[in-house]
């Protein structure tokens, strides 16, 4: 299931690579692409005959306007709002109707959404002895979609500008595409928030 996007890891080597040596100077802990960097989000694009992955990463703030875990009511609602709005990938993504895209899976995880009781909540409690208060600073959120498209022809654009509209602290995201077309490395912002397949 998962094929398509495990081969991207390597394919983006170089342009992590190169990444890396643009946010050098800029004091970032980790200058890869998966540096966390408020205002950005990642989505990862891969066509494959009738099959359509996406896989969209964003900090929780460019979502949700917070990172922590959601405590009160209107914290709660917001992270609920927006748990919503990514169950709703073929209106967020603006996939075109004519394609005849159909959701095959999609999994959305977050510590905000309570899906890893594991570790992360374990150390909440020897937060103030062990001195790791910013364990939760750098929540991210993770959707991954797969789509079977029965006219994959017919997506001829990737539309993101209902994700810009939806989420407006995201202001770029950085697009990896996989495509019969070849590989493109892109960023899109809300004035510019559509590439071609």
């Amino acid at each position: 299931m998962r094929r398509l996007l495990l081969a991207l890891p390597f394919a983006l080597l170089p342009l992590a690579i190169a990444h890396a040596a643009d946010e050098h100077d800029h004091d970032h802990e980790h200058g890869s692409l998966g540096a966390h960097e408020h205002g950005v989000g990642r989505l990862n694009a891969a066509l494959d005959g009738q099959t359509l992955e996406l896989e969209l990463e964003s900090p929780a703030m460019n979502l949700v306007g917070f990172e922590h875990v959601a405590t009160t009511d209107a914290d709660k609602a917001k992270v609920a709002a927006a748990r919503a709005q990514l169950e709703k990938p073929l209106a967020l993504f603006s996939l075109s109707a004519a394609a005849g895209c159909k959701v095959v899976s999609q999994e959305l995880e977050s510590p905000l959404f309570g899906d890893k009781p594991d570790a992360d909540d374990h150390d909440d409690d020897e937060a103030d002895k062990d001195g790791h208060e910013h364990h939760h600073d750098h929540s991210e959120i993770h959707a991954h979609y797969q789509f079977t498209c029965a006219t994959p022809g017919a997506l001829k654009t990737l539309d993101l500008a209902n994700i810009f509209n939806t989420f407006p602290a995201t202001q770029k995201i950085q697009v990896q595409l996989i495509s019969a077309s070849g590989q493109q490395g892109t960023e899109v912002t809300a004035k510019a928030a559509s590439l071609k397949f």
